[in-house]
């Protein structure tokens, strides 16, 4: 059995960050792993409150894992301040670890701030080099570009504008898209565009958690990018129409 790590934030709602991402794992027959940066208070309605553990704690997971499992992917989300994300870029160097899914969790879905102005910076300076392939929405594309990107032709700007930093791929997910929610690949030398369909529902909570950990975990059993970042959408498509429906706002994937 593959092992994979997430690096990220604890959901106490059960929607997104460390469990989304180990529900993922476990749909995709890998056995998963975690090093926990944050404790989120959370529901389907919001992020009440964010408790960030010291970087040394994170560090310190990271650590204990890898230095016990042989890791065939990791998947990367919430590191909320530049010192955490410093510490997770020494463990990556430090422990040789790849493939890396970066998914730059820099708001909440209400826009709640989980990645701090210093963290961004650092996340672009000394991460984005260190990543196989980022998985920006439109707005986070757009924060670390600090272009607008508000539809596909301005995700691809985003993405090539991303690739000058150092990630070797970029996906920009579609899903706040106007009109079909088409995710865009970029690698050094090819565009791909994966589309999918429009399911009008609120319940959405960590779909970008989801999308980053089974791409990860795809990676992880030996599938091609390409390939790895087609299942990933289809997966989440399916989690969304089979979302039971629970809470009073944005509700869980299935």
């Amino acid at each position: 059995m593959r092992t994979v790590l997430t690096i990220a934030g604890s959901d106490s709602g059960g929607g997104a960050g460390i469990q989304a991402d180990l529900r993922t794992f476990a749909a995709h027959g890998v056995f998963g792993t975690s090093a926990i940066t944050a404790i989120t208070s959370q529901n389907t309605l919001g992020v009440a409150q964010v408790f960030v553990l010291p970087a040394s704690v994170v560090a310190s997971q990271i650590d204990a894992v890898a230095n016990d499992f042989t890791l065939a992917a990791v998947k990367i989300g919430m590191l909320a301040n530049a010192e955490i994300v410093d510490v997770v870029a020494e463990a990556l160097v430090r422990h040789g670890l790849a493939p890396v899914v970066l998914d730059p969790v820099i708001a909440a879905t209400r826009g709640e701030p989980l990645l701090d102005d210093a963290g961004v910076a650092r996340l672009v300076d000394r991460l984005l080099p260190l990543v196989t392939v980022l998985t920006p929405n439109l707005a986070e594309a757009a924060r670390l570009t600090g272009i607008r990107v508000l539809t596909l032709d301005d995700a691809r700007r985003a993405a090539r504008m991303l690739m000058t930093r150092g990630v070797h791929a970029v996906v920009v997910t579609g899903g706040h898209l106007p009109g079909a929610p088409i995710d865009l690949l970029l690698t050094g030398d090819r565009e791909i565009t994966i589309a999918g369909a429009r399911i009008d529902t609120p319940h959405t909570h960590g779909t970008g958690c989801t999308f980053a950990s089974a791409l990860a975990a795809r990676l992880g059993l030996g599938d091609t990018l390409e390939d790895a970042a087609r299942a990933a959408k289809i997966y989440v498509t399916n989690a969304i129409l089979r979302a039971p429906g629970l809470g009073h706002g944005h509700g869980p994937l299935a």
